[in-house]
């Protein structure tokens, strides 16, 4: 049996998906995206999905112990038409696009607060000794360094609010800076208020994003000449660790990074299901700052 708590999490999550799942199709009939299906499968897409979320919630850290000592034993009431293992690991691309669509759906409720913080984590796909015998990514994943030293894999690039909901994110290799033109307009195109990040988003887009209504605020490298700002930024560029907590809680708590996946599939299906989970989170980290005086500091 399942505690109370992991029973209204599997609920809350199941009547979320399963609403997105059935507007999503209807869409798809009315704009002629979808035929009928002459037979209806066993596990419907939605309970697909909240069996995948739902990983991330229990604990786990192997999805085959999961699937086979929790959902198989446990969660047969909530899933009566179950199949095996292996058979769910090739249902998992079907779900893909649904997993997407719904993350970004998730984000796009998000509150605007004009107060808004970004950074990158990387996601590492192997040991960098097994670098040049790597097959599962080996197209795709890229060598890159972040601020613990060299990595092989990719960047997961996130914005987040004061509120520690996840605005906006985005994956690239492993190679692609933190302050390239196209991730920062594609991160930061609907944003209006002010976004604080660190020195590795230092870029000349300043000024285009300046007209479009967003402040980007960075500390300056030991190179640079140093420039007035208020006293309320500086208050707010010391409270960015607030995002480096989220990416901490997308490691230890929702597991969105290890070196197991055998298809990349599998792994984009994981890491959506991981950052939907941390949507549905309810202690998220969050900053709250009072009126500060927009007195001019160094």
């Amino acid at each position: 049996m399942l505690r109370q708590d992991k029973e209204n999490k599997l609920i809350e999550l199941f009547f979320h998906l399963d609403e997105f799942c059935i507007a999503l199709e209807q869409w798809k009939l009315e704009t002629n995206r979808l035929t009928m299906a002459t037979r209806k499968p066993n596990l419907c897409d939605s309970e697909l999905m909240s069996i995948c979320v739902f990983y991330h919630e229990s604990g786990y850290k192997c999805f085959q112990y999961y699937y086979q000592q929790m959902v198989v034993p446990i969660l047969k009431s909530y899933f009566p038409k179950l199949v095996s293992y292996e058979r769910f690991l090739c249902l998992i691309t079907r779900i893909l696009p649904g997993l997407y669509l719904f993350l970004k759906y998730r984000t796009l409720s998000s509150k605007a607060t004009n107060l808004y913080f970004i950074d990158s984590k990387k996601l590492v796909v192997c040991h960098n000794r097994r670098i040049h015998s790597h097959r599962v990514f080996q197209d795709q994943a890229k060598r890159g360094k972040s601020s613990t030293g060299w990595f092989y894999g990719f960047k997961l690039h996130l914005v987040i609010n004061n509120l520690g909901e996840i605005m906006n994110f985005l994956i690239t290799a492993g190679n692609v800076a933190d302050n390239n033109e196209e991730v920062l307009r594609t991160l930061l195109v609907t944003l209006k208020g002010e976004c604080y990040g660190d020195r590795g988003y230092l870029s000349k887009l300043f000024e285009f994003f300046y007209e479009k209504g967003l402040l980007i605020v960075t500390r300056i490298r030991s190179n640079m000449k140093n420039v007035l700002v208020k006293m309320d930024q500086k208050i707010k560029l010391r409270k960015r660790a607030v995002i480096e907590s989220v990416n901490d809680i997308l490691t230890s708590v929702f597991d969105i990074e290890h070196s197991r996946h055998r298809k990349p599939i599998n792994a984009l299906a994981h890491l959506f299901s991981g950052l939907i989970a941390y949507c549905f989170y309810e202690n998220k980290p969050s900053v709250y700052l009072p009126q500060a005086h927009n007195l001019l500091v160094v």
